[in-house]
């Protein structure tokens, strides 16, 4: 198959990985869309969006010159950005309370008694 970076062509998925779908161009050429090129936006499960044999539109975004591998794109190929959810923003403290992280500077003299009084105890265990 005669194809350059930037052609659109139709193919069929022929199988699915967690890191991407494959896609038959033809009967002797095949492509990757890795799953970051499969929709704008996050995708968590490819196997929600694309399924075996569904015929797909996509455009190859690079071949590799050595090995002649073809990177391919639905992403590329949309009208505009598909929104997948918005994800909230977790925080592992309260960020509402004046807690969280000290500086080390202040820490450490505390960290430092903390680990000589461990080490005492232990000593006295093997007296």
């Amino acid at each position: 198959m005669d194809c350059k970076i930037g052609d659109t062509l139709n193919g069929f998925i022929t199988g699915i990985q967690p890191y991407g779908a494959f896609v038959s161009l033809d009967d002797a050429t095949q492509g990757l869309i890795h799953v970051s090129e499969v929709q704008s936006g996050y995708t968590k499960n490819i196997q929600e969006v694309l399924t075996v044999g569904e015929k797909v539109r996509v455009q190859i975004i690079d071949i590799d010159e050595y090995s002649q591998k073809i990177s391919l794109s639905r992403r590329t190929l949309e009208e505009q950005f598909v929104n997948t959810g918005a994800r909230k923003k977790r925080y592992f403290t309260n960020k509402h309370k004046k807690i969280g992280f000290s500086t080390i500077r202040e820490a450490l003299p505390h960290w430092t008694e903390e680990a000589l009084v461990l080490l005492a105890e232990e000593k006295r265990k093997f007296k």
